[in-house]
């Protein structure tokens, strides 16, 4: 059977938004916007500082899962933040273009 993917969708999560699912994003008294994936700040946007750089932290709470590395990697193309999340034989990474970390819960990095 054959499917109009313009009807029915191709079955792939965009990437260049949040997804809703299980999702808040929100930004506290201090100007933080914060992703929250089911209760886990899985990212976190600090205003620019004096050069215009921004602070970014990263956290999976433990779950390692394609949805939170999905909901990171929506949230660094939503607010144009230049980061990818990725995984390489079953270990985590994060890269802006021009940097590489491992990936550890709660990670800052500027952009």
């Amino acid at each position: 059977m054959r499917h109009n993917l313009t009807e029915r969708g191709s079955g792939m999560a965009r990437q260049d938004t949040i997804g809703t699912t299980a999702t808040t994003v929100a930004i506290d008294a201090d100007g933080v916007t914060r992703v929250i994936y089911h209760s886990t700040c899985v990212v976190a946007i600090y205003p620019p500082n004096k050069d215009g750089d921004r602070l970014v932290a990263l956290d999976s709470g433990g779950w390692r899962t394609a949805t939170t590395k999905l909901r990171m990697n929506q949230a660094s193309n939503q607010f144009g933040l230049g980061f990818r999340v990725f995984q390489k034989a079953g270990e985590w990474f994060v890269e802006d273009g021009s940097r590489l970390w491992d990936f550890i819960d709660k990670l800052t990095i500027f952009v």
